[in-house]
Order: structure tokens, then C-alpha cells, then sequence
């Protein structure tokens, strides 16, 4: 009987392992035809963006191989800002101000100028796309006054160009905000200059305002320069070169004031 039925069910079973086969093939084809689909439209995308990075990858890349400086310039160019881009520049996080006897950094940004002369010693920030534009007060103080210079917007400036514009004054400096402020250590200014790929400037503060150290007092646009002027021959204690954030890197402790 056992041997009866097992002969009778041969060939339902080779059926049965046909038809799986058959299931299991459709499958394997259809899982490649699904994968060679998403690789076409990866390559498609690819090719439409280039040089550029890809929308498929640019959330696994840092702010600034998602977005190229070629590309960003071309965007201002053009006033066709991309929407993610614009989220991401103006993002403007809170940050630790540090306690005690010192001065902060006013902006995120490289430092490009450390100097001493006519009885100020200067700090150039320098701002680049990827870079928090918001502008702080580097110590606490009152606003005692806040004026607009400058008649031009530098484009390509070389380095020297670049040095000898941030120390001229008046009309033939490139266009600037300068907020000077009342302290304890004297009168320290601000200056928000910009540049033609950063042709707005927005300060928030107005004159009599009491600001603490670190306070927001402005925001540059996409790319720019923050100079800090300080009375006095103060020892910072940044370097030419170094990354600092504003609000949050101490570039001097206060005592060195003179």
C-alpha cells in the first residue's frame, strides 16, 4: 500500500518542484530587472547633475562636497539658490559661551589676519559657503554706534588685494557694516564686510542696546569676512590658519588688555 502511494505521488511532487523552479527563476529575473532599474536611474541622475554630486548621494557627504564651490557661485550667479543649500546656510545653532575674563570669537571661520598697528590689534575671520553666518559680539558692551562704508564688492581677490582692502577705510574700502561697542577693555568694533558673493548684511542690534558676550548681533550672506578690532596690543591666543566658532572659541583672555 505505502509503496502504491508513494508511486502515485512521484509525479505530483516532480510537479510541485517544477513549478518551484519556474517561481524561484521569475523571481531571480525579477529582483535583476529591479536592481538593473535603480542602477539606470542612479546613472541617469549621475549624469544629469554632473560634474556635481548626485541627489542619491549627497546626504553621505559633508556640507562642502555636497556643495561645490563652483556650484554654489553659479547659483548666486544665477539667484536660483538651492532650497537645501539655503536650509542648510541658514541654520544658526546655539552655542556655550565660555565664563570668565576672556573675549570670544565674533564668527565661524578661518583665521586669515592676526596684526598690530595704530594701536588696535586685528582679527580677519574669514567666512567661507559652509560656514554659520551669524555674527557675535566678542565681549559684552553697549552699541554705541553702527555705520555703513565702502562703495565696492571685491570678487577674486588675491591675497595681498585681499590684506590691503581689509585696512583701508572710507568710501574705496569694500562695502561694510562697522558696529562699535563701549567695554570694559575700551571701544572694540565689529566689522561685517562683504563681498560680491556676499552682497547682503543684516545687523540686528541698534545703538544703546546692551549685548553680552557671544550675543547675536547680525548675519552675513554666503561667504564673507568678520574683522574684529581690539584697543590695545592684546595677546590672542588663535593662529593664522586655525578654524574658530563664534561665541564659542576664546581668542583672548581679557587681562591682556592694555
Amino acid at each position: 500500500m505505502q509503496s502504491r502511494a508513494r508511486t502515485r505521488l512521484r509525479p505530483r511532487i516532480a510537479t510541485l518542484s517544477r513549478w518551484g523552479q519556474k517561481l524561484n527563476t521569475r523571481h531571480t529575473l525579477v529582483t535583476q530587472l529591479g536592481l538593473l532599474a535603480v542602477a539606470a536611474f542612479s546613472i541617469a541622475i549621475w549624469a544629469i547633475n554632473f560634474p556635481y554630486p548626485s541627489p542619491v548621494i549627497k546626504p553621505l557627504l559633508s556640507p562642502k562636497l555636497r556643495w561645490p564651490t563652483e556650484q554654489v557661485m553659479n547659483w548666486i550667479e544665477t539667484q536660483d539658490i538651492d532650497p537645501g543649500f539655503k536650509r542648510f546656510f541658514y541654520r544658526d545653532p546655539e552655542r556655550t559661551v565660555p565664563t570668565g575674563a576672556n573675549l570670544v570669537s565674533a564668527a565661524d571661520g578661518l583665521v586669515q589676519v592676526v596684526d598690530y598697528r595704530d594701536g588696535y590689534t586685528f582679527l580677519v575671520i574669514g567666512l567661507s559657503f559652509w560656514d554659520v553666518h551669524v555674527v557675535r559680539t566678542p565681549i559684552a558692551g553697549i552699541v554705541e554706534s553702527i555705520e555703513s562704508e565702502g562703495s565696492y564688492f571685491p570678487r577674486f581677490p588675491s591675497k595681498d588685494e585681499r590684506d590691503v582692502a581689509l585696512f583701508v577705510r572710507g568710501k574705496a574700502a569694500p562695502v561694510q557694516q562697522i558696529v562699535t561697542l563701549k567695554t570694559t577693555i575700551g571701544e572694540v568694533r565689529v566689522r561685517l564686510i562683504t563681498s560680491y558673493w556676499a552682497s547682503r548684511i543684516k545687523v540686528w542690534a541698534h545703538v544703546g542696546k546692551q549685548l553680552g558676550k557671544g550675543q547675536r548681533l547680525g548675519r552675513m550672506l554666503l561667504g564673507s569676512t568678520v574683522v574684529v578690532e581690539l584697543p590695545g596690543k592684546q595677546a590672542l591666543s588663535v593662529k593664522v590658519g586655525q578654524h574658530i566658532t563664534g561665541g564659542d572659541t576664546i581668542i583672548a583672555a581679557r587681562e591682556y588688555a592694555k
